[in-house]
């Protein structure tokens, strides 16, 4: 069993969560509140900043010409493709450029990007695969499960953010990380994989309370 399928079974029940969580669910079928998208949105934004800085980390930190070059055209892509879908929402929800640039990361956005960010500076190019790959591999799975809903790829305010998570360009993006990360633990040894899924495990839990941060549009306690 490569080490993907072994996680992908054995976190299931928590994986599935994120699937099930109902401003994943609400987006499928049109009815989520906007402003919940909007401030979602706002915030995945700030996220995309510091996810994109572990492709630069992963460039450093690969063996190869060749996964170099996959990680800088990562970093390229993230930066000048995915949060263009995020400039574009912006001008839908009357969200300026300055106000983008301007907002504060929620303290579940630090967090999960700090840690990210602390695995993949400090740890090998295993555990910088295996912390930021429950985001990639989840929103391919999510934005698959819900086009295949009627209508929800057609969706005028949501739509353009399923077809982007279920398109073959981000299918591509998504199983080379997994590839990659099934080639770098090929002969690991056992306490080395425990590790790796534990790092996963984290991140796969940073994105369900991504989802419920944006769900209940939560900033810092003392602040509401």
């Amino acid at each position: 069993m490569r080490f993907s399928e072994r996680l992908h079974a054995k976190l299931q029940p928590i994986w599935r969560e994120n699937h099930r969580h109902p401003f994943v669910v609400e987006m499928g079928e049109g009815t989520l509140d906007k402003e919940k998208f909007r401030f979602f949105m706002v915030q995945d934004y700030l996220y995309l900043i510091e996810y994109a800085k572990l492709f630069a980390i992963g460039a450093a930190k690969a063996e190869t010409v060749d996964t170099m070059g996959r990680f800088a055209a990562l970093l390229d892509s993230t930066m000048n493709e995915e949060m263009q879908l995020h400039r574009d929402y912006a001008k839908k929800f009357g969200i300026t450029e300055q106000e983008l640039e301007e907002a504060s990361p929620s303290p579940t956005t630090l967090a999960y990007t700090h840690y990210m960010l602390h695995v993949g500076q400090s740890g090998s190019l295993r555990e910088l695969i295996a912390a930021l790959l429950p985001c990639a591999w989840s929103y391919w799975e999510i934005g698959t499960e819900l086009a295949a809903i009627p209508g929800a790829a057609d969706h005028p305010l949501y739509g353009e953010w399923i077809r982007m998570y279920s398109s073959e360009e981000f299918a591509q993006t998504a199983q080379w990380c997994i590839d990659l990360l099934d080639e770098l633990t090929a002969d690991s040894p056992e306490s080395e994989l425990e590790k790796l899924e534990t790092i996963f495990l984290n991140t796969t839990r940073f994105e369900y309370l991504f989802w419920d941060m944006a769900y209940h549009q939560a900033m810092w306690p003392m602040d509401a």
